[in-house]
């Protein structure tokens, strides 16, 4: 990234596109000539004319196409840019990548995060109690059973940071693939580390039936897991209340550790964004990414219709032929399942976005990935499937853009934490600590009761990329140990969303 003049920000060296650092005024005089409109700040400048047809570029890929001539200094935007979107992605494997090794990148923060370590091996950030709920009927008694254990057996000195549940609108009249959605994303909540217990709290007649969300979670340490329906007891607050006394006793013998960061997840996740999304929020949790896969951790994105018009950049990172071509099959599934809705591949960005300085969906996409660094991609996982700690590097989860049902699949497949970046703003949380970045600085002075950090410093030269990297890792690195809460946590935001796609009955 480089300043063109004192008013435009070119993010790579081919871009023919410069965006505006701050608001510019109609008639402000630049290297590329005088605006003729006012130009909001993160939207963006021709830097030089650009014949209709022609590629428009920005972060070095191109983004769209001129749908009519776009002079020297005029802002592009949608009334002159059209996506190219529409057609599968068709790539070849590139080859496996031979990343340089990134000494910064493991500078970056410490070996060493306080967590706490699982019989199964596992780490955990936070030492929960977690309802999870089979059908959607049973979401108040689950809530009131949350609440009136947290006042008998969550206090200061319980050992237990939270018990809380988690209300959905489904497992009731689902079928196929949606009830299977349904209890896929409840079985990786259940068997998420997270929670040092768990109560699956059914009701009876529902389609999603305790045993068989039970067989979806699987094995469990031995007294880490209660269930029961509710119609089968007699009050079914009092029986909640009393298994969560059970798990209360088990979850308060752990303690916090010394652990290796190499057992972190973390996932990331944007939202609201904007122009400077992908030039402040999303290079800077890149950089992060580059240090905790330098460090044998593992980071993990979503957000598939945000990969389109960015595949290249992505899948040209993957570790072998075989996780190339998952990738590339999780894309094409996406885009055959928008066309099976008669919805064009193109429709995102949102009008929040387009606000922002987002143009065409290619432009969204390639801010986005960003979060993913440099680091080598090494595993496909499917809606609701876990991530495999142990490999390590960048994984790609299958789950739509949608902020609420993507973060919820990030934590079901295993994310200790979320770093959520945003240009827009939003309160959203989810059952792990869900950290909001602000890519710009009116949005973090503005909304501080949501905002956990400010990455808009990298737009100054003397803020290096590495050196608010740092920051953000040592705040990371602090909620991760239980030194301080993410913001949604402080505000109690914690909620879940499920990807519906399918019939009701």
């Amino acid at each position: 990234m480089s300043p063109v003049d004192a008013a435009l920000l070119r993010i790579h060296p081919t871009d023919n596109v410069g965006v505006a650092r701050n608001r510019l005024t109609a008639g402000t005089k630049l290297l590329q000539g005088r605006l003729t409109t006012d130009i909001p700040a993160g939207h963006k400048v021709a830097l030089t004319a650009i014949a209709a047809g022609e590629p428009v570029r920005k972060y070095g890929f191109v983004i769209g196409v001129a749908s009519r001539p776009i002079a020297a200094g005029e802002q592009v935007h949608e009334h002159n840019v059209r996506s190219r979107l529409g057609a599968d992605t068709a790539l070849d494997y590139p080859g496996k990548p031979v990343p340089a090794p990134d000494d910064a990148a493991v500078d970056l923060g410490p070996a060493t995060f306080k967590g706490y370590l699982r019989p199964d091996g596992r780490a955990a950030t936070r030492n929960e109690i977690w309802i999870i709920n089979t059908v959607a009927c049973v979401n108040v008694p689950a809530e009131r059973i949350a609440r009136l254990a947290t006042e008998q057996f969550a206090g200061p000195g319980s050992g237990i940071d939270a018990i809380r549940s988690f209300s959905h609108p489904y497992g009731c009249s689902q079928l196929g693939d949606d009830l299977k959605h349904t209890q896929q994303i409840l079985a990786g909540l259940a068997r998420h580390p997270n929670a040092a217990g768990v109560l699956v709290l059914g009701l009876g007649c529902e389609n999603n039936q305790l045993r068989q969300q039970l067989d979806r979670i699987g094995a469990a340490t031995p007294g880490r897991i209660e269930y029961f329906n509710a119609q089968e007891v007699g009050d079914e607050i009092e029986e909640g209340v009393a298994r969560i006394g059970r798990l209360a006793a088990q979850a308060a013998r752990f303690q916090r550790q010394e652990l290796p960061v190499s057992q972190l997840v973390l996932g990331m996740k944007c939202g609201g964004s904007d122009g400077f999304s992908g030039i402040t929020a999303n290079p800077v949790v890149g950089r992060v990414t580059d240090w905790l896969t330098a460090a044998g951790g593992t980071a993990v994105l979503t957000e598939v219709p945000e990969m389109f018009g960015a595949e290249e950049a992505l899948l040209g990172r993957c570790a072998d032929a075989d996780v190339f071509a998952a990738g590339v099959e999780m894309i094409n599934a996406f885009k055959a399942y928008f066309r099976r809705h008669g919805e064009p591949i193109g429709e995102n960005p949102s009008p929040g976005n387009r606000a922002g300085g987002i143009t065409t969906l290619e432009d969204k996409s390639l801010g986005c990935v960003q979060k993913g660094g440099r680091a080598t991609v090494k595993q496909i996982a499917g809606y609701g499937d876990p991530v495999t700690p142990g490999l390590g590097g960048l994984a790609l989860v299958n789950a739509p853009g949608n902020d609420g049902v993507s973060c919820t699949a990030l934590a079901a497949a295993g994310a200790h934490a979320i770093l959520f970046t945003t240009g827009r703003g939003t309160p959203l949380g989810v059952p792990v600590p869900t950290i909001k970045i602000a890519s710009n600085a009116d949005l973090a002075r503005r909304k501080a009761n949501w905002i956990d950090f400010d990455a808009s410093p990298v737009l100054d030269p003397q803020h290096p990329i590495d050196d608010v990297a740092r920051n953000l890792i040592a705040a990371t690195v602090a909620i991760a140990s239980g030194e301080q809460s993410a913001r949604n946590e402080r505000n109690g935001f914690s909620e879940i969303a499920l990807w519906k796609h399918g019939v009701t009955l």
